[in-house]
């Protein structure tokens, strides 16, 4: 049943998760308030288990406190925390030639890079709402600095140290535009008009990978679009497809296109419906469009954050569509994420499960796994849930 008194509590339960849970576990864990940033290698109960610190994950939490902040309320430590993150950032992630690194030490010493753009893209995610935050121009002038580096090293990764080999053959990856289309709303604020004629490129890119025909979403195809009949090719992602259908359909919004509404909104049913494990529950990780057993050895795994893109995006499909069979993927995915990722004892999320559900991974945050996916969602769901409220 969805009524007002349904979404109100939905709308209370989320909003006192993420304040009084999620938030409040990354507050007391994360902060190096010696050295700036933060320490995202945490274990189950919050203790540091590695010191260094993974970029995407600094950029990330920048952008969430930031968010908080811009949105929620003018809280100074949630500006303080951000302000630690941003300024380690812009002194030690990234260099002359704009590259930024993967990993840095505890004291800012780079350590790694990766031969992607997503450290930069989460960079310019971190200076853009950090911007808006402190109300200095120079965050965003650094932000849009990068991002114009980024569209360039976008449809050619020889730029930033990939390799091309003769035997390859030529595909795009939808993790690309659909990180841009995101990045674009992120620094154009209220502005979306700015970045318009990027973002059209960017779905013209995207929806190469909607196969309507096949009611799927590739991870890899054919610059024309076409299927690619490899490992690669007939890789299936069905948590990234629902994200990607998410990210499109905020701008379909606001271009007012229906069909492009449309799409975005069965990008993530498809993704859903293939993605969901009929014997156990919850969404698997990987899986093989074909049938074949996946190569990678942790297809069965159900991860945090395609359940809670599922979240948000579920929502945001019943908020257009107002149809019974998004709102109960709604509470489906819903029941299964709060029934299996939250650790009530120590605090915050668990992050990796096996497939029938047993915590795979105790710790809360890794290089991969930090304060962004979930607060992120959460906070996705308690704004959509209170505009659902007031219809």
């Amino acid at each position: 049943m969805t009524n007002a008194a349904t979404f109100f509590k939905y709308k209370q339960l989320y909003k006192s998760e993420l304040l009084e849970n999620i938030i409040p576990f990354w507050e007391k864990h994360s902060i190096d308030r010696v050295n700036g940033g933060y320490f995202n290698c945490l274990d189950r109960d919050g203790s540091i288990y590695d010191r260094r610190k993974n970029v995407w994950l600094q950029g990330r939490q920048v952008w969430m406190f930031s968010r908080l902040y811009n949105t929620v309320e003018k809280r100074p430590e949630w500006l303080e925390i951000a302000r630690l993150g941003a300024e380690f950032l812009k002194k030690h992630a990234i260099r002359p030639d704009r590259r930024v690194y993967f990993s840095v030490t505890e004291t800012g010493a780079p350590l790694g890079m990766q031969r992607k753009i997503f450290s930069e893209c989460f960079y310019v995610m971190a200076m853009a709402e950090y911007a808006r935050a402190s109300g200095e121009q120079r965050w965003m002038d650094e932000a849009t600095l990068e991002l114009e580096k980024i569209w360039q090293w976008s449809s050619d990764l020889t730029k930033v140290g990939r390799p091309s080999f003769a035997g390859e053959p030529a595909a795009q990856s939808l993790a690309i535009p659909m990180i841009l289309l995101n990045l674009l709303e992120v620094v154009a604020g209220d502005n979306l008009k700015k970045y318009e004629a990027e973002a059209r490129e960017c779905i013209r890119r995207m929806l190469l990978h909607v196969h309507t025909d096949q009611e799927t979403v590739f991870e890899m195809v054919a610059p024309d679009g076409a299927f690619i009949d490899t490992i690669e090719g007939r890789t299936l992602n069905p948590g990234h497809a629902i994200e990607a259908g998410w990210f499109l359909l905020h701008w379909a919004q606001y271009l007012n296109n229906p069909q492009l509404a449309e799409t975005a909104q069965n990008m993530v049913r498809w993704s859903f419906a293939r993605g969901w494990d009929k014997e156990h529950g919850g969404i698997l990780y990987f899986l093989d469009s074909r049938g074949y057993s996946p190569s990678q050895l942790e297809w069965p795994m159900k991860l945090w954050w395609p359940h809670v893109e599922a979240l948000y995006a579920h929502l945001l499909n019943y908020s257009v569509s107002k149809r019974a069979d998004d709102w109960a993927a709604f509470e489906k995915t819903h029941e299964y994420t709060f029934k299996h990722f939250p650790d009530r004892t120590h605090g915050e999320w668990f992050g990796y499960l096996d497939r029938e559900g047993k915590v795979s991974q105790r710790f809360k945050g890794g290089p991969y796994k930090g304060c962004f996916h979930i607060p992120r969602a959460l906070w996705l769901c308690w704004r959509l849930f209170e505009k659902l409220e007031k219809v």
